[in-house]
């Protein structure tokens, strides 16, 4: 195999694969997210008043719950047929919900069945966003040489800003180029149907992807389990619980962004101009990016374990001057606290890839890391942007917000110290309860 840099062509074509359909995958949830807060609340949700926003944000959580249900199917397929068929499949399933989405008409149109429609294609996009990532994370990992897993493995993960970066970038420009009205009106829909031409792209670059070398190791051996979710229950139900608060952590401090709620704040109470949150926010996302990256380099010198833990210390000392900085209404201010924000974030999600997918044996690992994301996702971000707004509205303080998050950082800080590290370790087939010892005994 010819090499360059190091770097195989087969393994540059896996880690775009792995990144470009999880960013695909991304600007389609995080079009939804940020739409909740800018839009949904008057177009869908008005006839319920000074509770629309929350509604609005509400069915954004909505589909964290059919995240699992997404996450046990991909995980049992993605376990018994292979990686790359369930990424092909994912990618399918969001893309046509969020053309979909751009299509529904208000409630002025059709009444209540337009909240209804929206929330249905939304719970779609939870069903697919929960199989997306541990196939595109494995993938990546499962190809990459052992002393380079972190970094591989964090190219899935910088879907996640590029994805939040296109979101705010396409509505910017929208906004941009519409007057208030207009936005409202139909401005919105433009980004949801550009989705389609995205999804084309990402199935081009994913259907000529090879399946895992490990999976088809595996398969060869005929040592595929019948049924790994069982399997994963009975063996391996610690690090489950395990990967699931330490991604908890990471998604509820992260969903401030990009769960609509910064931008919602910003542009409502502090007044500042939409098309200028967004811009800020898409800076933001270029430092989670880079961190991210570091996060993932990091993590193969210094461990996975000890990355995360770092990366959860700057999240919890930044908290509260980021919710300071934020208060100040100054744009250049802004821009600082969401940069410095960025950071932690990326040091916890970075590894993150790597992690999962050494803490499980391979039978099992398609579902054990998909199900650990999905219930994560579920403690941490399904609400998040709801808690933070019905925190904020009752108590009259944003600084209320800052305790649920730092609450959560300490959960995910706390639960890293019960992480065995097995960076390097082989990801070669392993009897079934092989890693179970992964989380140590409290």
């Amino acid at each position: 195999m010819t090499r360059t840099s190091g770097i195989s062509r087969e393994h540059r074509r896996v880690v775009l694969a792995a990144m470009v359909g999880t960013t695909i995958e991304w600007f389609d949830f995080f079009i939804y997210a940020i739409c909740a807060g800018l839009v949904f609340a008057t177009q869908y949700f008005a006839v319920l008043g000074k509770d629309a926003l929350i509604v609005s944000f509400a069915t954004v959580g909505i589909s964290f719950f059919f995240r699992p249900v997404g996450a046990i199917i991909a995980g049992h397929l993605g376990d018994r047929l292979g990686r790359r068929a369930m990424l092909i499949l994912t990618l399918l399933l969001m893309g046509i919900s969020t053309v979909l989405i751009g299509l529904v008409p208000n409630t002025a149109s059709i009444g209540v069945w337009a909240p209804i429609i929206l929330v249905l294609l939304r719970i779609v996009q939870g069903l697919s966003a929960g199989g997306e990532w541990g196939g595109a994370a494995l993938l990546a990992v499962e190809h990459a040489p052992a002393q380079r897993r972190g970094l591989y493995g964090a190219f899935p993960q910088i879907g996640v800003p590029i994805g939040l970066l296109l979101a705010n970038g396409v509505l910017a420009l929208v906004t941009a180029l519409t007057s208030p009205e207009q936005f409202l009106a139909w401005g919105w829909r433009i980004p949801f149907l550009l989705s389609v031409v995205l999804i084309v792209a990402g199935l081009m670059i994913r259907s000529r992807v090879a399946e895992s070398p490990v999976f088809e190791e595996v398969r060869e051996k005929k040592a595929r389990s019948s049924m790994p979710l069982v399997q994963l229950f009975r063996h391996h139900w610690k690090l489950v619980i395990a990967g699931a608060l330490l991604f908890a952590a990471n998604n509820a401090v992260g969903y401030m962004t990009t769960g609509g709620y910064v931008q919602s704040y910003a542009t409502k109470t502090l007044h500042l101009g939409r098309s200028t949150v967004l811009i800020a926010v898409m800076l933001s996302a270029v430092a989670w990016l880079v961190s991210t990256l570091l996060g993932g380099w990091l993590a193969d010198r210094i461990g996975r374990v000890r990355t995360y833990q770092i990366g959860f210390v700057i999240q919890l000392v930044w908290m509260f001057p980021f919710f300071a900085l934020l208060n100040t209404a100054n744009v250049g201010l802004l821009l600082v606290a969401l940069f410095l924000f960025s950071v932690g974030l990326g040091l916890t999600y970075g590894p993150q890839s790597a992690l999962y997918a050494e803490m499980y044996p391979t039978t099992v690992r398609y579902s054990g890391a998909a199900i650990s994301y999905a219930i994560g996702a579920v403690l941490g971000g399904a609400f998040a942007p709801t808690i933070a707004e019905t925190l904020q509205t009752s108590t009259g303080t944003v600084y209320a917000v800052g305790g649920y998050l730092a609450a959560m950082t300490l959960i995910g800080l706390v639960t890293s110290f019960f992480v065995k590290d097995r960076k390097g370790a082989s990801l070669s087939s392993a009897p079934a309860n092989a890693q179970a010892t992964t989380v140590e005994n409290v």
